[in-house]
């Protein structure tokens, strides 16, 4: 009886982990090299979905970049605040995963909606 207790709750917390879904962003440092061919350095905000794990949020800008995660409901956004804009242009590669209750993504710059300049599928 011991042994069949414990097999399901093994079931049970496999099937739990199956099921469970994770919100994450971060910046990345090491970008793998087939994502980076399909960056394109003259675009300010792109995406690059990598099958169904998650996004690269590849996003360039001249300045500090602090970036931040917000949920509302359905919507994921992703807020980038810029300051001390300089002449150097750098990029900043994010990489998301998003859990199916939240189908809507928004990007904000200083508090402003901007728009994905490019969408890809790696």
């Amino acid at each position: 009886m011991k042994k069949l207790f414990v097999l399901g709750l093994l079931v049970s917390s496999i099937l739990s982990a199956c099921s469970s879904s994770t919100l994450s962003f971060s910046e990345i440092e090491n970008v793998p090299d087939h994502v980076q061919d399909k960056v394109d350095p003259n675009l300010t905000l792109q995406s690059i979905t990598n099958d169904a794990e998650g996004k690269y949020i590849i996003f360039h800008s001249s300045g500090n970049v602090k970036s931040d995660l917000e949920t509302k409901g359905d919507t994921v956004t992703i807020k980038f605040n810029v300051t001390n804009l300089d002449d150097v242009v750098k990029q900043h590669t994010y990489y998301f995963t998003s859990d199916p209750k939240h189908d809507v993504l928004d990007v904000t710059l200083n508090g402003e909606s901007i728009p994905f300049d490019n969408a890809t599928i790696d």
